[in-house]
């Protein structure tokens, strides 16, 4: 049997409920709201530890952070054991990635050489930027700095539009797509994008506190417009598998790093475990399988099992992530049980522990958040009956009873996973990391 081939596409920062298809009617996302009919749609996705690296060493490997390494920004990715790119080129497939990479940790303007890709071999990618207009990579073995034409999540669009054009089906392949946007800055989308957004027509989620409420309208109409953009994306890639006729064994995935705050609970950014900074979108597309809802809560190091599972390629026994793709394709039942883990290992950078960032640990099920700090429990949330998560229940004692089992379950999730649940300046010790007055691992530009 032909085997499929893989279109994983992925935004920086993109928040769960940023898209039609999610309930939000002040952000045109038409092509996802489309696709999401066609999809195995995830309801319940999360990144379990929603800031950029940390999820992408997951995505590669279907490991935890304190396996793979990666519990901060912009350190390396360790060796425990075979990479999403090698696992698939292993099994005949021809590899590329086009866009961010950001887990080398060698500074996020240098060139990666052959050996740091990790089983990739078309290569039109950049460490990190957020400098959309004025996006560098390098390409292949080229040790000479390019710049994408224009807006780069556009231009890398249309490089992968060149690499499906050029597919001659001898092979099949797994691409990646990692766009940048709409990672802040905000206003940094197209005029022609920006022009559809004023920030005094943005109506904010109801846990953004009176002082945000200005600068987050500002926020949400340049971040929706970055959306919107890179839904048109999403729409070309889709047009160009259909033309091509890759589209009927082609799985074509959807997803996000983590969410984005945009001043819901007084605060910005990642890291924090609220609903706005680690739900996320994710769609699987899957030739033969009809469009679903499912609500299984699917976490960073599922992903790449799941998609070894779908492409039907050995499992390397480094992998600690879950296989979903029995209950993509055949409706089976849900692997994770209903809870997965949440993590902040190390706060850092926009997080930092004077302005309140701390380690905790913790579980989403499909109702409630849960986690605990080093100095005991922190949150519990209904997310049903409060889904903007304004009345923390920790100290409620109509809800003690919830809250010892769920702290039990996330102990013997811990105990699983041999974490340990140390310090962050410990685990920084361990790794041998060196990080600045804010917990952050300096970095290049």
């Amino acid at each position: 049997m032909k085997k499929p081939n893989v279109v994983f596409v992925f935004a920086d920062q993109w928040r769960a409920q940023a898209t039609g298809y999610a309930g939000n009617a002040q952000v045109a996302t038409p092509n996802l709201d489309e696709l999401a009919q066609e999809s195995v749609n995830f309801t319940h996705a999360v990144s379990g530890w929603p800031v950029c690296s940390p999820w992408r060493g997951s995505l590669l490997t279907g490991q935890y952070p304190l396996t793979h390494g990666i519990f901060v920004n912009d350190v390396p990715l360790a060796d425990s054991g075979t990479r999403l790119g090698e696992a698939f080129s292993q099994a005949g497939y021809d590899t590329a990635w086009i866009g961010k990479w950001h887990i080398d940790g060698h500074g996020r303007s240098e060139y990666i050489p052959p050996e740091r890709r990790h089983g990739f071999d078309y290569w039109k990618t950049l460490e990190c930027t957020h400098d959309y207009n004025h996006s560098p990579y390098y390409a292949g073995n080229g040790t000479q700095k390019r710049h994408w034409e224009g807006y780069d999540a556009i231009a890398q669009t249309r490089d992968a539009q060149r690499y499906l054009r050029g597919r001659d089906g001898s092979k099949p392949f797994l691409l990646v797509l990692s766009w940048g946007p709409p990672h802040n800055p905000y206003e940094t989308a197209p005029e022609e994008y920006r022009r559809r957004y004023r920030a005094e027509d943005i109506n904010l989620r109801g846990n953004v506190p009176l002082e945000s409420v200005a600068e987050a309208r500002e926020w949400l109409a340049g971040y929706y417009a970055h959306c919107t953009a890179l839904d048109d994306c999403v729409s070309e890639l889709l047009d160009t598998l259909r033309e091509t006729g890759l589209a009927s064994n082609t799985i074509f995935v959807f997803t996000s790093d983590h969410g984005d705050m945009l001043g819901s609970q007084g605060t910005v950014r990642k890291q924090k475990p609220w609903e706005e900074s680690i739900p996320v979108p994710y769609q699987v597309r899957c030739p033969g399988v009809a469009g679903r809802e499912t609500d299984p809560m699917i976490n960073a190091p599922d992903i790449m099992p799941t998609l070894l599972g779908l492409c039907d390629i050995p499992m390397p026994s480094s992998v600690e992530g879950l296989d979903f793709s029995d209950h993509i394709c055949k409706e089976s039942e849900d692997p994770s049980g209903g809870a997965t883990l949440l993590a902040c290992y190390h706060p850092f950078g926009e997080w930092p522990r004077d302005d309140g960032g701390r380690e905790f640990r913790g579980l989403r099920t499909r109702r409630h958040t849960y986690s605990r700090t080093l100095q005991g429990p922190w949150q519990l949330f209904d997310n049903q009956e409060d889904p903007l998560q304004l009345h923390n229940r920790i100290d409620d004692p109509g809800f003690l009873e919830l809250q010892l089992q769920l702290d039990a379950r996330l102990t013997d999730m811990l105990t699983r996973q041999g974490d340990e649940f140390l310090h962050g300046d410990e685990y920084i010790r361990r790794w041998g990391y060196r990080v600045d007055a804010s917990g952050t691992v300096p970095y290049s530009h």
